[in-house]
């Protein structure tokens, strides 16, 4: 979880100055001339003999024991230390030697724009390289459908659109144009790809996933990562892909969480997975092992539980598992606040069973002086040994060289034409479209013809750029209206159907009305994480109504579900197609793309299509116990069947 922070970084100064909490020995002193950075993304200086690990003609190992070598206690930590932005600026993240920042979701600059992110992430770059060893920060996002965060970006479909479309090239192509847009803001590090495989559809995050089908998440997951970092890390406009959340990500049973959100207790999400070792390995872990593969160098922890307790704690799964059997030999970064979770009410025990569990950055997220002390503290006690720290950071700094900070700590500036570009929502649009999955049709139903007919067009979700996002847009949660530029259903189908199409909201036309078409748009509203956790999976009563209240003005009815899982779908019965759309995100085109047959209809769903809420659960599960649609169900626009039959 990656919430903004409504803490001014000048109230964090004011705390710790109030706590009379001295900062870290070993402060910085004046920049060298060697550690000065450039906004242009241009190298750092030449090395010195002693600054030896500031020569990139020595191997990455050599330059980690070199730079380790001359840390002390204090930096060590500081490199170990993530922080959300909004509790700390710049001055102050250089003065606790800070390894990373992260923005939560919503954590932008003001402005919300591309330029004022670069200069944000400037800044505190700028800071860490006056420093005394002048080590470049790392700046982290939830870069998780699109630069999401960034006002103007290019939105793609969330995760589960993705699978639907099933297509690693495509997946490869939309994470190479993220890296292309965060780096033109100045960043470097995704929090993504989300690699669960969801069992339960119920769960909040199912969007945020690429299927129920581990193969599939493996090699969907796998592309995302290639595209993210392309043929090398150092590259320029690639970005750190972060494999998330490790392990059982998607495998909570419904009831055991203990965690709880702005709306209350959530019911699947940071819950606990009651299944043995021998399943968790067998579902969860191929897609870890594909990332490691295709050169991912930081997996985040996962807030959920097995029977040996919070897995941010857990050495054997972190350690013996990720770390040894995988052999994976970059840097493992907590969730939010997730190392709070080991030892309830105890936080140096959660700090040191999580430290000593293999985690190697914590994403604190804001109360730094307390994770910084207490680390210390645990250190000097020799319960969290030394030669432990030297792993976490020299991991993290391994990272770091390879992905030539230390030679260019900036992209290159003036770049954020390529925020929202063209080139970019044209592969969006693609995706929109490979997305959708037809569900339902019957004879010369779709697709719609572009002239000589009249449509009626319904729903609040059919005009609402929020809506078609979801969660993780903007803000963490998302939220309705128009947050960012795109092109909704209706604007898109309006540039194509012209005097042809009537929308109306509510579905409130003249008694008298009549049309050949009509489409309604039902829609979950936008959520993330354990607020969109569902007891139900019911689809909003105001847009179901409207099914009925068109139906009577139209010879043809076509509903398109917008929805961040499968829904419950029995009050759509009286529709003669109905197509799953998912949450396509910015580049709503694609969507009237399929419907006025410019491109077919090739989406798969990558989910099991539960006949009821309680059937939603799939582990030890056929493909059609207590099903609808099973996983890899679509039709084309004839009604042809691209995968498996209804059940």
């Amino acid at each position: 979880m990656h919430r903004t922070v409504a803490v001014a970084a000048t109230v964090v100064v004011i705390f710790v100055a109030a706590c009379s909490t001295p900062p870290p020995t070993g402060s910085p002193g004046p920049a060298s001339p060697a550690a000065s950075g450039s906004a242009s993304g241009a190298p750092v200086g030449s090395p010195s003999s002693e600054r030896s690990w500031m020569d990139a003609t020595k191997s990455v190992d050599d330059r980690v024991t070199a730079l380790l070598g001359q840390m002390t206690i204090d930096e060590k930590i500081g490199q170990m230390t993530q922080i959300e932005k909004n509790a700390i600026d710049a001055t102050n993240a250089a003065a606790f030697n800070l390894g990373s920042i992260l923005s939560g979701g919503g954590g932008f600059p003001s402005p919300n724009t591309p330029q004022a992110w670069y200069d944000m992430v400037d800044a505190y770059q700028q800071a860490a390289l006056g420093t005394r060893l002048g080590i470049p920060i790392i700046y982290g996002v939830d870069a998780v459908h699109g630069h999401n965060n960034v006002e103007g970006a290019t939105i793609f479909p969330q995760n589960i659109g993705m699978g639907a479309a099933h297509d690693p090239a495509l997946v490869e192509q939309a994470c190479s144009a993220t890296a292309l847009e965060m780096n033109a803001t100045g960043v470097r590090w995704t929090f993504g790809p989300v690699v669960a495989v969801p069992q339960d559809v119920r769960w909040g995050r199912t969007f945020e996933g690429y299927g129920e089908n581990t193969d599939l998440v493996s090699r969907l997951g796998a592309a995302c990562i290639k595209g993210f970092q392309g043929s090398s890390l150092g590259a320029a406009n690639t970005s750190a892909a972060t494999a998330k959340h490790f392990i059982g990500d998607g495998g909570t049973a419904f009831g055991t969480s203990e965690a709880s959100g702005p709306t209350g207790p959530y019911l699947l999400d940071q819950g606990a997975d009651e299944m043995d070792e021998a399943t968790l390995l067998d579902l969860f872990l191929p897609p870890y092992q594909a990332a490691v593969d295709s050169g991912a160098r930081i997996v985040m922890a996962s807030y959920s539980s097995t029977a040996a307790g919070k897995v941010h704690g857990d050495r054997h799964l972190i350690t013996d598992i990720l770390k040894g059997q995988l052999a994976f030999s970059g840097f493992v970064v907590s969730d939010w606040g997730g190392i709070d979770q080991v030892v309830p009410g105890d936080y140096s025990a959660s700090l040191r069973q999580a430290i000593n569990a293999g985690i190697d950055m914590v994403m604190v997220p804001t109360d730094y002086v307390r994770f910084i002390t207490t680390m210390k503290s645990l250190v000097q006690a020799g319960t969290i040994k030394q030669d432990r720290i030297d792993d976490a950071v020299g991991r993290i700094l391994r990272v770091k060289f390879e992905m030539g900070l230390f030679e260019n700590p900036m992209p290159a500036a003036d770049k954020e034409s390529e925020v929202g570009s063209d080139a970019a929502r044209a592969i969006a649009r693609t995706a929109v479209a490979e997305s959708a999955v037809l569900l339902k049709t019957g004879p010369n139903v779709l697709p719609i013809a572009p002239s000589g007919k009249t449509v009626l067009l319904a729903g609040e979700g059919a005009d609402d750029i929020g809506i078609q996002s979801g969660g993780w847009t903007i803000t963490w949660q998302g939220s309705s209206g128009q947050i960012t530029p795109g092109t909704t259903l209706h604007g898109a189908l309006s540039a194509k159907l012209g005097d042809g199409l009537t929308y109306d909201r509510n579905g409130t036309f003249p008694a008298d009305t009549k049309a050949d078409i009509g489409i309604v748009v039902v829609a979950e509203r936008p959520y993330a994480e354990g607020v969109g956790d569902s007891a139900t999976l019911a689809l909003p009563n105001v847009d179901v109504a409207l099914v009925a209240k068109m139906r009577q003005h139209v010879t043809t009815l076509v509903v398109v579900v917008m929805s961040g899982r499968p829904m419950l779908l029995d009050d759509l019965t009286s529709a003669d197609a109905v197509v799953a759309a998912w949450l396509p995100g910015t580049e709503g085109a694609g969507l009237a793309d399929v419907l006025l047959g410019d491109k077919p209809f090739v989406g798969m769903t990558p989910y099991t299509w539960p006949k009821t809420a309680d059937d939603a659960p799939r582990v030890g599960k056929a493909a059609c116990d207590a099903a609808v649609y099973p996983v890899g169900y679509g039709l084309d626009a004839t009604g042809k069947l691209l995968g498996p039959a209804a059940c």
